[in-house]
C-alpha cells in the first residue's frame, strides 16, 4: 500500500517498546502500520508515532486496544 494514501496517527509514545510491538499486533492481522520520528525518539523529549491507513483506523484502535496497547486519541 502506498504511503501517498491518507494516513491517520494511531499512537504516540516515547517508550521505546511499544512501536514494535503495536507493528507486530497489526502485521499479524494483515495491517501495513508505520513508524515515524524513530530517530528523533532517541532524544527522549520526541515521541515516536505509529500510523495507518484511514480505512484500517477502525480496526487497528480494536486490535491495539484488546491487547492493551495505550492510544492516541
Amino acid at each position: 500500500m502506498p504511503f501517498s494514501i491518507a494516513m491517520k496517527e494511531l499512537l504516540r509514545t516515547t517508550d521505546p517498546t511499544i512501536i514494535p510491538f503495536a507493528t507486530a499486533l497489526l502485521e499479524a492481522e494483515g495491517i501495513e502500520a508505520f513508524a515515524l520520528d524513530v530517530h528523533m525518539s532517541a532524544l527522549a523529549i520526541v515521541p515516536q508515532r505509529l500510523v495507518v491507513s484511514d480505512q484500517n483506523l477502525f480496526l487497528a484502535r480494536a486490535i491495539l486496544r484488546d491487547n492493551g496497547v495505550p492510544l492516541h486519541e
